[in-house]
């Protein structure tokens, strides 16, 4: 090889290294950057969480370390070989030793550490009898969610949205009235699939108070990417407060919204909506008697605001086609603004 050949080599080579160590910098900060995402399954806000975050990364590290293994083996063999004859070289006397520990002895070390790990992540602990129990049910494309307490008089239904205590263990029971759907809060809890006619459970037992976004992670239709879920974990006190304000009826109609709950419970609302404490009783379609409480609508397409209230029920196939609100427009405009502000009033 003549000395010209092995100086633009030695160029090349060069260039390529500079250009994967600029890349590891890059490599680094969006890993750390997507730490706090809100999908993000580097999270420690629960003890599941936890375990599933030091999995992540000891998965993302042995690969690493493997990868840099097979990268220098790469790098010795071909550096080692670059000016061999190839005719002298006697296939059926040498490799027999590398392919022995490259094929079988390291693969099955690395494969053993990782189901050891796994296992270790997936295991269950002695823990207290859960405080609440929330039945979740998956809709096309909503979240319908009863909480069970263990006094039988405590049971109440919400909807996309569910509040636990800090610190106390809480069991989800998570089904589907519809097709496939996957239960997804990846800051708290691993994903876990709602199936036809059958039942699944989740525990979550968080570490930290907060807003956690989750999602569904089974496409499950056309509006499945507007299928979103929040778990706010609150302290023991607030969460006593919220289920307390849960449980009660809706408050009669201030004077201001009164023509609103007329409007909504003598018209097309009251056929799948309910709001207890009124003649509202509609079982198709989110328990609405404590609406004005959440952050979101439909499904957290929408943050509440009175103005996304209106636009959602004067036409809701605008914003989410394919969803089952149907078109409202039986409502002037005075009347839609009524409904909504009665909708928001409810408290």
């Amino acid at each position: 090889m003549s000395r010209i050949h092995r100086a633009d080599r030695a160029r090349h080579q060069g260039g390529a290294r500079r250009r994967v160590a600029a890349l590891v910098p890059a490599a680094v900060l969006l890993a750390v950057a997507g730490c706090d995402a809100p999908l993000s399954i580097f999270s420690r806000a629960s003890d599941s969480a936890r375990s599933v975050s030091y999995l992540a990364w000891f998965m993302i590290i042995l690969s690493a370390i493997v990868f840099i293994g097979v990268m220098l083996l790469y790098a010795f063999g071909v550096r080692r070989n670059r000016e061999r004859n190839p005719a002298d070289v006697d296939l059926s006397e040498r490799g027999v030793g590398w392919i022995v520990w490259g094929g079988a002895v390291m693969p099955g070390i690395v494969l053993l550490a990782v189901f050891v790990v796994g296992m270790a992540a997936m295991g269950r602990y002695p823990e207290p009898p859960p405080v609440v129990t929330i039945h979740v049910t998956g809709h096309q494309w909503w979240w319908d969610v009863e909480y069970e307490f263990p006094n039988v008089s405590q049971h109440f239904r919400t909807a996309n949205e569910i509040h636990i205590p800090l610190g106390r263990p809480a069991r989800l029971v998570l089904t589907t009235a519809d097709v496939i759907h996957s239960f997804w809060v990846p800051q708290l809890q691993g994903k876990l699939d709602l199936i036809p006619g059958d039942t699944n459970e989740l525990r979550i037992l968080p570490e930290r108070t907060g807003v956690f976004a989750g999602t569904c992670a089974e496409f499950c239709g056309q509006q499945h990417a507007h299928m979103g879920i929040r778990v706010i974990v609150d302290d023991t006190t607030t969460f006593k407060q919220w289920a307390a304000q849960q449980l009660a009826d809706a408050q009669p109609a201030a004077p201001a919204v009164a023509a609103g709950e007329q409007l909504f419970v003598g018209g097309p609302c009251a056929m799948c909506h309910t709001v207890r404490g009124t003649a509202a009783n509609g079982q198709v379609a989110p328990d609405l008697t404590h609406v004005g409480s959440r952050l979101t609508i439909a499904a957290g397409t929408l943050p509440n605001t009175l103005g996304n209230l209106e636009g959602w029920i004067a036409n809701a196939q605008a914003i989410k086609p394919g969803a089952k609100m149907p078109t409202l427009s039986a409502y002037t405009g005075p009347q839609l603004r009524a409904v909504a502000a009665y909708v928001a009033s409810l408290k």
